[in-house]
């Protein structure tokens, strides 16, 4: 009995041996694999948010902290002047509400139009629907600048079919400076990345369980009503995700607004003339340093509501991508 509780004290002594340098390199993987990792969101998280604070920090500057080569980051006196002048310069509450209003009423229509087209794509068959969505998707594709003038006339002399012209004899119906031009597409789903979001929502319904649309057909329910009490609901995190990514691009955007609104000021309108309006009383040269300083100033009064926004809709935005399928 001794010498069998040996050989086994011996047997374990050898299979613990022969373990421990498995169970000490494994540990040291993860050890490494940690740190790497940790590397890599810290670098990651750097590269993104560097820029931001340090436009945050030169908005808190004074003018003398600029010509100072020791302030390189901290300012040395935090002034909120630049905050007071950008939002007077900018006239901050009228061009937020100005753009606020804009981008709810395209982001609002283009989620409609998108989600409707997307949702075709995903569970409807007809012909030529392959080709089609690699259009929508190739639209992605095309810059803008060259659509430029072939959308400006269409807005400035908006005609229908003709039809118009043929019963006033005018030139068509002058759509500039108006939402019009922004309304209308977005209407039939072509505004600014409608393509994107027709994608993400036709990968998004293809991903949902077929059995939701039987059992709604079975209760009864036509195509229209299984869309809308069936498919809508299980769809919001997507909704909200696309309509934040068209509220965000609308808010920003400065190439649609700059060819419709010659003389209604936006956010991107009033951010990019700040530093001019604000100096316009100077007579001698203004300093480059200056003009950063303002625009660094206007650029976080812009992006502000933003960040907000974003901050209040990151649940849906993350568990979109979760339940999404773009990563496959």
């Amino acid at each position: 009995m001794v010498s069998q509780r040996l050989e086994k004290i011996v047997r374990t002594n050898k299979w613990k041996n022969k373990q421990e340098p498995n169970l000490i390199f494994r540990k040291s993987g993860n050890f490494i694999w940690s740190i790497a990792r940790f590397i890599l969101i810290f670098g990651i998280c750097f590269i993104i948010l560097q820029p931001l604070f340090t436009k945050f920090m030169i908005s808190l500057m004074a003018e003398g902290d600029l010509y100072d080569a020791t302030v390189q980051y901290i300012p040395r006196e935090i002034t909120l002047e630049n905050y007071i002048a950008a939002i007077q310069g900018m006239d901050y509450l009228g061009t937020f509400f100005r753009t606020l209003s804009l981008a709810l009423i395209v982001s609002l229509l283009q989620l409609i139009s998108c989600t409707i087209v997307g949702y075709g794509f995903a569970r409807f068959h007809f012909p030529f629907k392959n080709t089609i969505f690699l259009l929508v998707i190739l639209c992605l594709l095309v810059p803008p600048q060259a659509l430029m003038l072939p959308l400006f006339l269409q807005f400035r002399f908006f005609d229908v079919f003709g039809l118009y012209e043929f019963f006033t004899g005018n030139q068509g119906v002058n759509l500039l400076d108006t939402f019009w031009p922004f309304i209308l597409m977005a209407i039939v789903a072509q505004g600014y990345k409608n393509g994107l979001y027709i994608f993400l929502l036709r990968q998004y319904f293809k991903g949902l369980p077929k059995e939701l649309e039987e059992a709604a057909y079975i209760d009864g329910c036509n195509a229209f009503k299984t869309f809308y009490k069936i498919m809508l609901p299980s769809a919001i995190p997507m909704l909200m995700t696309v309509f934040l990514f068209s509220f965000v691009w609308q808010w920003t955007d400065s190439f649609y607004t700059g060819l419709y609104l010659s003389n209604y000021t936006v956010m991107s309108g009033a951010l990019g003339s700040l530093a001019s309006t604000v100096y316009s009383d100077e007579l001698s040269f203004v300093s480059p340093a200056l003009v950063s300083l303002m625009n660094n100033t206007g650029t976080i009064l812009v992006i502000l509501p933003m960040f907000i926004l974003y901050l209040l809709a990151q649940r849906y935005f993350v568990e979109s991508i979760e339940r999404s399928g773009i990563v496959g």
